[in-house]
């Protein structure tokens, strides 16, 4: 399934993250060019109303006095001095002369005109106009509020961009209005004395208004339907700009995964290879540097011990079956051999004899092999008793004279009271496999000396003999199994090449370590160092 592929799981989330960021940059564009878009149009429409609410607005008022006619014949008018101030006068009890008022011809009473804070913006626009206290009807600046020429150009209609406006003017809601703005306007709703130019939507219509300090409301319009349509080209290609990206990223992200997981497949391959039996198969490392570099490093040198494994067991296995081999047909061909004729029975004898011989001689390898096999299988270290390696080292000793004395080699012992910890037996066939090494391999009437002793890494002991060495090319393999220096060399002696195998790993099943110094022409060196017994 493509879901098990960790290529695909990449592509997949990738695809999720890149859909996912595309989407809210998406939007986030659209909104933005939305509100651009809308902002402009406010604008503008604020614009015209403003130019609206101008054109309405009535000129200054001329001086009073100047509507004041003279009685005097020849309609010549009254012109007060100048020290005559002529005007409305605060009181309510008519006119006075030199007070501020004017002569209205009926001697009614006067209207006192209220002062600038308890003026209003007058009675809703269905109520009647009235003019009290003028007895002429409206002012002349107050009879006529139409849109000038100026500002009707601002609204070309269809030639346009199709902006309209609606005028409310007069206390019977007269409405001036262009003439391509929608039929029944509403007016809108006012909050107490706000002047500010507010918006709204009103089906398909984005419109601007604002009411005059008069009480007069100017409205400016235009339909968005052409901004809404000319945002659908801009969606296509955001939408076409976002598939591209979406492609490119996907792609860019395949190559990616693809360059990502090229070293595991590498690994996978090589693995693939080395289990058909390519054991000298190595993964090819980049970059060593990386995770994955690290990785196939690690495994390289994983097959290297595989395969250095891998060729020890044929190497044992040819050598188990060389060494069974020839003490088999040997014994077979000896007893083939009595018996093909009668023969006396001392010959019979002496051939026994050396069946039994050639029968302990493949115990002995069983035995050893069986050993190696036990510490292959890694069997728990069993802490023994504290011991003195030097006591130890005199016993095995003393059991080795007679084959010491058969070569004329002397050993000896020295060194100081070392106590160590293990296993008796185990270290006692450490010590005797070492000894036995150096009586068979060291020259004729030589010696052989066994030192024990303690410092800082634990407790030593040596076996150094004096013979002829061994060459520097073979000190690197004198603990593999089966392996002898002398190649010369085969069983019919008793020696398989695997004492000091089994050597090293008995010290190194008892937490210990094993090594050889040799010179040719000098002798040969072991080292054993074993863990310190612990006091008490």
């Amino acid at each position: 399934m493509l879901t098990h592929s960790i290529r695909w799981r990449l592509q997949i989330w990738l695809a999720i993250l890149l859909v996912g960021l595309l989407a809210a940059f998406g939007v986030s564009s659209w909104q933005l060019e939305k509100t651009q878009r809308v902002q402009r149009l406010d604008d503008e429409l604020a614009k015209r109303a403003v130019a609206l609410g101008v054109s309405i607005r009535p000129p200054d008022p001329p001086s009073m006095s100047n509507r004041i006619s003279s009685s005097e014949p020849g309609g010549s008018r009254h012109r007060p001095p100048p020290d005559e101030k002529v005007g409305f006068d605060d009181r309510d009890d008519g006119f006075g002369p030199g007070s501020g008022s004017r002569d209205r011809g009926s001697g009614g009473p006067s209207k006192r005109r209220p002062p600038p804070d308890e003026e209003d913006d007058g009675p809703p626009f269905d109520e009647p106009e009235k003019f009290d206290g003028f007895g002429m009807g409206p002012p002349p600046m107050m009879r006529t509020k139409s849109v000038s020429a100026s500002v009707k150009e601002m609204f070309p209609g269809a030639a346009g961009e199709g902006y309209y406006y609606v005028v409310w003017t007069g206390r019977q809601s007269r409405a001036q209005s262009s003439a391509n703005a929608p039929t029944a306007v509403p007016v809108p709703q006012r909050e107490a004395r706000d002047t500010q130019t507010r918006f709204r939507n009103r089906e398909g219509m984005r419109e601007a208004y604002h009411f005059t300090e008069m009480g007069e409301c100017v409205l400016a319009g235009r339909p968005v339907g052409k901004d809404l349509a000319g945002m659908k080209p801009y969606a296509a290609r955001m939408s076409l700009i976002g598939v591209g990206v979406l492609v490119v990223g996907l792609g860019g992200g395949w190559w990616l995964t693809a360059l990502s997981i090229r070293p595991i497949e590498q690994i996978a391959g090589a693995a693939k290879r080395i289990s058909e039996g390519k054991l000298s198969e190595r993964i090819a490392v980049d970059q060593p540097g990386s995770e994955l570099g690290q990785l196939a490093e690690v495994l390289n040198s994983t097959f290297e011990r595989l395969e250095e494994s891998f060729a020890q067991q044929k190497r044992f296995t040819a050598d188990a079956s060389h060494e069974l081999r020839t003490p088999l047909s040997v014994l077979i061909a000896e007893t083939q051999t009595v018996l093909s004729r009668e023969r006396p029975v001392e010959e019979y004898r002496e051939v026994l004899a050396g069946n039994l011989d050639t029968a302990r001689q493949m115990k002995r390898l069983a035995e050893a092999l069986l050993e190696l096999a036990r510490l292959d299988a890694g069997e728990e270290r069993q802490p023994g008793p504290p011991l003195e390696i030097g006591m130890l080292a005199d016993d095995v000793i003393a059991r080795l004279q007679p084959l010491a004395r058969a070569k004329n080699v002397s050993i000896s012992r020295d060194g100081d009271v070392a106590m160590a910890s293990g296993s008796p037996e185990r270290l006692a066939l450490v010590i005797s496999n070492l000894l036995e090494n150096a009586i068979h391999h060291g020259r004729e009437g030589g010696s052989v000396v066994v030192t024990s002793c303690h410092d800082e890494s634990g407790v030593v002991l040596q076996v150094a003999d004096d013979g002829p060495g061994i060459p520097a090319g073979d000190l690197p393999h004198v603990f593999e199994r089966f392996y002898r220096a002398d190649k010369s060399r085969t069983g019919s002696q008793g020696r398989y090449g695997l004492g000091l195998a089994i050597c090293r790993g008995l010290v190194e099943a008892e937490g210990g370590t094993i090594s050889v110094e040799s010179e040719l022409g000098q002798g040969t060196c072991f080292t054993v160092t074993l863990p310190a017994a612990q006091a008490g």
